[in-house]
């Protein structure tokens, strides 16, 4: 129990370090940052359950005012920004990625790599392109039109999730939990 709690807050502050590094702010007001990266990371390695958590805990801390979040921000008002769908996101990016690396029992490498497409990616964009549609004022269209910068950084994540997985599973399969 202490040790998955330890996981759990461990994975937050990967999330939150990643998100100082980089940080660009595109013209649709959503900035690129490496936080992403960790949402997959929490999936593939702490599995649905636990990496949903750690995702959920991050987002809590930066909601009750740590200054974690993208750009230093923290607070409910991040809610009214065009990233708030992304945020509020992550728990259930999390909790896909590592669904889809407990279930499907492929090689680690690629099974992280097309669960992190489709939990890190697919489902975190499902919630931050209405959250860019509600709360800049524009249409579905041109909101799914306004990540389109962000793609192929997406992709690029999503590989090196799959690489530090398939190392940690080599390095340390114990420590793996997604696959335990």
């Amino acid at each position: 129990m202490e040790k998955n709690l330890a996981y759990v807050a461990l994975f937050a502050a990967l999330i939150a370090v990643l998100t100082v590094v980089p940080a660009i702010t595109l013209p649709s007001g959503v900035p690129i940052t490496a936080q992403t990266l960790g949402v997959m990371l929490c999936g593939t390695v702490l599995g649905s359950r636990l990496g949903g958590l750690a995702a959920l805990l991050y987002v809590m801390l930066g909601l009750i005012g740590l200054p974690i979040l993208a750009g230093g921000s923290g607070g409910f008002g991040v809610l009214a920004g065009p990233s708030a769908g992304f945020l509020i996101g992550f728990p259930v990016a999390a909790f896909v990625t590592g669904l889809i690396v407990e279930k499907w029992r492929v090689r680690i490498g690629v099974s992280a790599f097309v669960a992190a497409v489709v939990g890190g990616i697919a489902a975190l964009y499902a919630f931050g392109i209405p959250g860019i549609s509600i709360n800049a004022g524009i249409p579905m269209d041109k909101a799914a039109l306004a990540v389109t910068p962000f793609l192929a950084g997406d992709m690029l994540k999503a590989a090196l999730a799959a690489l530090i997985t398939q190392g940690l599973a080599k390095a340390r399969p114990e420590a793996l939990l997604s696959r335990a």
